[in-house]
Formats: C-alpha cells, structure tokens, sequence
C-alpha cells in the first residue's frame, strides 16, 4: 500500500499500488508533468467508476430493451437514459487514466518489464476470473430465460468452455456459443493495449516523434485545440467504424485512443495545462453534445452500426461528447486536486480511500457475477422496481466489499490471483 505523504504516480491498472516517480538520467529536458506528485483526483474518480459500476449494472435488470443477464419482469425505459450520461465517459476515463498511469510505469520499468508486469498483473486475473467466476451469469441467464431449466452448474461448465478461435474478433479471439469475456472485455482491452504500446514505446522517444508531439503540444497551447484535435479521430472511428454495445457502448478501438491520449497527457505538461484551461468548455460541451445524440439513439433502427445519415451523425456526436466529457471531468478535478503529500480528508476517510483504491481491479472483477447472483433472487420479489433496484444495489455492494475483504485481501494466493502485490 502507499505509503502517505509520497509522491507516486497514477495507477495504469485499478487498483494497483502506484509506483514512485522516477526521473531517467540522460532523457533531456523533463516536462513539468512528468514529474508531477500523485494524481490522486484520479484515483477518486477510478474508484467512483469502480462502485458506480454496481449501481450501472443493478439498474439493467430494470431496463426496456436491455440485454442483461437476468431481468425483472416490469422495466422502464428511463433507466437507459439515464445510464447513457454514464456511459459516455465512464469507461473511457478508466482507460484515460490507465494510459496516464502506462507512462510512469514505462519509465519505471523499461518496455520488457512493462510488458511482463502487466501479463502477471493483468493475464493471471483475466485467467482466473474466466475459469472460476463468468459461467455463472451465464448459467443463471439460461435458469433466468427458462423456467424448465434444470441442467446443474457443473454439467453447464462444459458448454461454457466449449470454444473456438475467431482471428477476425480479435483481440476476441476465444469464441463460443456460450463462451463469453462478460465485463472482463475491459481487462482483454486493457493487456491488448499494453502490450501494443510497450514495443512503440522504444520509437516515440524518436526524432520524428518526439518533434509531431512537440508540435501537437504546442498547438493545443492555443485555447480549445485541446478540446478539438484528440476529438476529431473519436469523431471519425465512432461515426464510420460504428459502436459496440457489449463493450460499454463504444468501440473496442475508440478506447485505444483515450489510452493513447492518457499516456500523451502524462507525458507533457502542456497537455496536462490545456486540459485544466479548457476544463469548463468541456464540462458544458460534453452534456450538449450528448443531448443532442439522444434523438438519434432513440429513433434510429440501431443508431451503433446503421449507415444512415441519422446514425452516423448521432455516433459522431458521441464521440465528440465522449472526450469533451474527459476533458470537462479530468480538468475541473485537476483544478481543485490538493497537493499529494496532503491527506486527503480525515484519517478514516482517507483509509477508506486507499482501501478502495488498491482494491478497485479485484472488486471490478467480483461485483458483476455478484450483481447478477443478487438480481437472480430479487426479481422473483412481489415488490416495485425502486424497492428492487435499492435492494439488488444495497445486497451487491454488501457481498461485493465483503469477498474481497474476506476471500481475496488476506491471503498472498488470493492476492496474487486477483492481480494485487503481496502485501496488504
């Protein structure tokens, strides 16, 4: 755990212990930045995604036209509206700052070390999680879609892990009939990204590079260039390659851009600075942009991958809100962000803070195949949707908190399953 009162980096995994600044003798001149203490708005607004995600998911169960595992048998058609101001930003902050925080770690520790740390940090989770923890929402959706189902868990588990490779679903490539990554598709993307970036990251420290970011840094020095230039290849892959519903709304390859963006952000200062002057641009832009791609999401025929006009401009928007959402968030956050070696708030609040904060991968890990679990027995309930939706949310976060403090935290085996350091 951190140890307060240091100046660690921004984490580029949830809830990993952060590592401490270090600067490389012999790279030039270093940006401000780059030598900046621990972002640790940063940390509030990956563990608020985190926690925010059991709330998101409760609420599908009670959604019109949802896909989720279990459903209740009343839905309102309110909960996607509001869910939709969530997904526009959410997970792609997750990767915002993961991309931040793969900028410290390179330098810590050279792209082989990256690669492999993050293979062990990220791989073992993913392959745990796979085996031990996603047929269960899957076998509970078959229980949940037909009463006359009757098959155990343990025969299901076969047909599960039924699959095949599909090259051209990558980084998906494991596919089957019932065979699924679930919520984890995050951590696919995630390893994918990583292990994408660790080779160029011997090249961007190049002439040509390093001359092209140079000069992206200095145009965005110019108020609003920050909000437009990242915001034009969003634009671009969300209006012409299309969205992905199963994957937080956005598509796989727009979250590589906000990666992408993160790792730039962390490496120049003037980046970091534009961001907080245009802050409030941003913060006012993101929800115009996303209310005027409501209508389209709402009456187009499949507004994520029609080639209709309609379509295509309701996804362009998006993207646009998408990253003046970022911008807006990160920004304002940055502005009002206390120095690192101040505890932030009291001593309780502040322990509860990095328990969450080093927590947050595991508890992303656990809470789906909880929140589904709950939800299977709350929507046999002869209750309203708000009563429902409090319980599944309250039971959720109980069980939630509880298998990580209980079943994940206290051991070195569960720790390491579950990709944290070995010591608490």
């Amino acid at each position: 755990m951190t140890e307060p009162g240091g100046t660690p980096e921004a984490s580029s995994v949830p809830g990993e212990r952060v590592e401490p600044q270090v600067t490389a003798p012999g790279q030039g001149v270093e940006p401000v930045g780059a030598a900046s203490g621990r972002r640790t708005e940063l940390d509030a607004i990956r563990i608020l995604v985190v926690v925010g995600l059991v709330f998101f998911h409760s609420a599908l169960v009670f959604a019109t036209d949802s896909d989720f595992y279990v459903r209740n048998r009343d839905t309102t058609e309110v909960i996607l509206v509001i869910a939709g101001f969530g997904v526009v930003w959410a997970m792609p902050m997750l990767f915002f700052v993961a991309g931040l925080g793969s900028w410290h770690s390179l330098r810590r520790r050279g792209p082989g070390g990256f690669a492999r740390e993050r293979l062990l940090r990220l791989g073992v989770p993913l392959l745990f999680a796979t085996a031990a923890l996603l047929p269960l929402p899957q076998w509970l959706r078959e229980r949940a879609a037909d009463p006359g189902y009757h098959e155990s868990y343990v025969r299901f588990l076969p047909r599960f892990f039924d699959v095949h490779l599909d090259l051209a679903s990558f980084p998906f490539v494991v596919q089957g009939e019932y065979f699924e990554t679930g919520h984890l598709w995050f951590v696919v993307l995630l390893i994918t990204f990583s292990l994408l970036l660790a080779p160029l990251a011997r090249w961007i420290p190049a002439a040509p590079a390093h001359r092209l970011g140079d000069a992206f840094a200095r145009a965005c020095e110019r108020r609003g260039v920050v909000l437009l230039l990242p915001a034009l290849p969003l634009v671009t892959l969300s209006a012409l390659v299309g969205l992905e519903e199963d994957y937080g709304g956005w598509g796989r390859w727009a979250y590589l851009l906000f990666f992408l963006y993160g790792y730039a952000v962390a490496a120049d200062d003037r980046l970091r600075a534009a961001m907080r002057r245009d802050a409030m641009p941003g913060a006012v832009l993101g929800p115009l942009l996303f209310a005027a791609c409501a209508p389209g999401f709402m009456t187009a025929d499949d507004a994520f991958t029609d080639p209709t006009a309609l379509a295509t401009v309701t996804r362009a928007l998006f993207g646009a809100a998408g990253w003046c959402w970022i911008v807006g968030i990160v920004g304002l956050l940055d502005r009002r962000a206390r120095p690192a070696a101040r505890p932030a708030g009291g001593g309780g609040r502040r322990r509860l803070f990095l328990y969450l904060g080093v927590g947050a991968l595991p508890l992303y890990v656990l809470h789906q195949p909880v929140v589904v679990a709950v939800a299977y027995g709350v929507v046999g309930m002869d209750a309203s949707i708000p009563v429902k939706y409090v319980l599944t949310v309250a039971a959720s976060l109980l069980l939630t908190l509880a298998a990580y403090e209980l079943l994940v935290r206290r051991t070195g085996l569960t720790r390491f399953l579950f990709g944290m350091r070995g010591s608490s």
